[in-house]
């Protein structure tokens, strides 16, 4: 993002960083060659799909060889600003990255810059942002009672559970997902000193709502703990002891679609006459779209004839969900830390405040995270953009820009590559949601991190040919010294790092089902949970980890370095992905980062001597 004449992410460019507050005073500083004779620059300004407005910036000074320039705006309405600078001399326009010999290009258009202004009382979960994730797909983790009762014929329990998940394709051509390995909520429950030894301070589950497959997307009853997971006493119970341990339950939200075999919709029958496949009268009918335009004479999820779509508009659905004594009121009350939206992008957006005001009525410290895989500010969903960033809607979104620079990196794109994916969404995301990201390297929805570093990539292969494939010898070492650096990078950027389970015993698998195997506790690879343990540790007691702003140093080469500045304290970070020594230049002094390794300096603000922390 480097520009001859203006860079959005360099504070002596534009301050302050990032998104701007509605209300708040913002500066924009362009220095401009005296050589080239350009006299008068216009910042031009658009809103989000209004009229341009240009705007006169003021000369500052002579500085060297350049004139500075300068313009201070205040915008009142939240939205999406884009801005490009009118030089008014031959023409002449800076646009983001659009260089010709040197100088801007001419009788252009390209691609502008991003001012993202949010609403001023943006405000999210402070106590989190200093904290950790750990991802747990139930059925997976860990089984706590080997002798419940088996409540559904058609499931199928693994007992040897260092197999394989199934994957053969129905006969309708889906995934067979009906291979269950006991993990419940109990078994979550006895692992919470494992959790808290990890200095893990949130739990993200995948769906425990009844639900009839492995995965539980297809919910039956949201009311309900699938009894195979245990009961609504056995969640409270996870709750209160979580709470001991200073850690949160954060739960999955699936409320674009239900289950076809659901107490809603009820297409197989299981539960009685009632239901809107089965009865016109039914209370939910309104909330499905039967129509025989429809393959299946109904609009589905997708396609998939199991994941009947709900119409979110219906005020008795929203009120279902966002009522009192609705779904979010009642997971809440039993002791929730909060929801993350499945498919955030396809509920409406002020559906998703509704869902805000349910979930923020149980504290302002309670979450609420979208699943988003492109940049969140500027997203366009069903011909809009959406505004669920702004401040009325997520606190943040699952932070794939940053796994795909993260992943970059370790597998050797263009330094320079990384660090713009990364600036990128520092400079769009309002701070605070910027500080509530969720970054990761591995979801139930990706291949797990081993895979995806030292594996071959899927590239359109079948399930036959993922299946059993594992990475050994030299590629798996290998995969273990770059997967340390990813999560070195994931650990210290913007946001709050997540780990999915297995990955700090370095599990593999491509994509589901492969990345959802029952953990291997019997595993002795001990590389990656100490690090990860001590880098939870160091952003809990930092503060430059849970809000400080971000400062790339230098990214060339092997080596990434950056700045996290917080209000008490500072960390340097530098990670050398290459086979040489670095030596780098950090506070006052100088420091080393070994081949295949990374250095983590934290100094106090306003002191002499710095603090010393180093992970290699």
């Amino acid at each position: 993002m480097e520009h001859l004449f203006f860079n959005s992410t360099d504070l002596a460019c534009k301050t302050p960083a990032g998104g701007v507050p509605a209300g708040q005073p913002f500066t924009l500083r362009l220095n401009v060659p005296v050589s080239y004779g350009f006299v008068q620059p216009h910042l031009v300004l658009t809103k989000d799909r209004e009229q341009p407005v240009e705007y006169r910036m003021d000369f500052l000074e002579h500085a060297g060889q350049e004139d500075h320039f300068a313009i201070t705006l205040t915008l009142d309405k939240p939205g999406l600003y884009f801005y490009y600078f009118d030089l008014h001399a031959w023409g002449r326009k800076v646009y983001r990255g659009m260089m010709e010999e040197g100088y801007p290009s001419l009788d252009k258009e390209g691609p502008q810059w991003q001012l993202t202004v949010y609403h001023p009382d943006f405000v999210t979960p402070g106590p989190l942002k200093g904290g950790t994730f750990y991802q747990i797909f139930p059925d997976r983790f860990y089984e706590g009672d080997p002798n419940k009762p088996w409540p559904f014929p058609e499931r199928v329990y693994r007992p040897k559970k260092d197999r394989e998940p199934y994957f053969w394709p129905t006969e309708q051509g889906g995934l067979l997902n009906n291979d269950y390995f006991g993990g419940d909520l109990k078994g979550i429950m006895e692992k919470l000193p494992y959790l808290a030894k990890m200095n893990i301070s949130i739990i993200y589950l995948n769906p425990i709502f009844e639900a009839h497959s492995n995965h539980r997307y297809n919910t039956a009853d949201y009311l309900k703990v699938d009894p195979l997971l245990g009961t609504v006493e056995d969640f409270e119970a996870l709750c209160k002891k979580a709470k001991k341990y200073s850690i949160r339950i954060i739960l999955d939200g699936v409320f674009s679609h239900t289950g076809s075999d659901s107490v809603y919709f009820n297409r197989e029958g299981r539960y009685g006459a009632g239901g809107s496949w089965r009865d016109p009268s039914s209370p939910y009918r309104k909330w499905f779209d039967f129509s025989h335009r429809y393959p299946c004479g109904y609009r589905s999820w997708w396609g998939f004839e199991t994941l009947p779509e709900v119409n979110e508009t219906d005020p008795s659905y929203q009120e279902f969900i966002c009522g009192e004594n609705g779904v979010i009121d009642t997971w809440m009350k039993r002791g929730a830390g909060g929801f993350r939206l499945d498919v955030a992008d396809e509920l409406p957006d002020d559906f998703i405040e509704k869902i805000r005001s349910a979930v923020k009525k149980h504290g302002s410290d309670k979450l609420l995270l979208g699943e988003i895989w492109e940049d969140a500010t500027n997203k366009e969903a069903y011909s809009r953009r959406r505004t669920y960033l702004l401040g009325k809607g997520l606190d943040g979104v699952m932070n794939y820009p940053f796994r795909t620079a993260a992943l970059d990196f370790v597998k050797g794109a263009p330094m320079e590559q990384v660090a713009d994916q990364i600036l990128s969404i520092c400079d769009h995301y309002p701070a605070p949601a910027l500080h509530s990201m969720m970054n990761f390297l591995s979801t139930h929805d990706t291949e797990r991190a081993m895979t995806a570093i030292g594996d071959e990539p899927a590239a359109g292969r079948d399930r036959y040919w993922q299946s059993g494939r594992r990475i050994r010898g030299q590629a798996y070492e290998d995969a273990i010294r770059m997967v340390r650096l990813a999560y070195a990078l994931i650990f210290t950027l913007p946001g709050i790092p997540s780990i999915y389970y297995g990955d700090e015993i370095a599990m593999q698998g491509y994509r589901d089902p492969f990345n959802r195997g029952y953990f291997n506790w019997e595993s002795t690879e001990e590389r990656l949970r100490p690090m990860l343990a001590n880098l939870a540790k160091l952003r809990r007691e930092c503060d430059a980890f849970s809000t400080g702003r971000f400062e790339l140093v230098q990214a060339q080469g092997d080596l990434l370095q950056f700045r996290r500045v917080g209000k008490t304290e500072t960390a340097h970070i530098a990670i050398n992905r290459g086979p040489h020594l670095q030596i780098i230049n950090a506070f006052d002094g100088s420091a080393e980062v070994n081949p295949y390794g990374f250095t983590i300096l934290v100094e106090e603000n306003q002191k002499d001597r710095p603090g010393y922390f180093k992970i290699r």
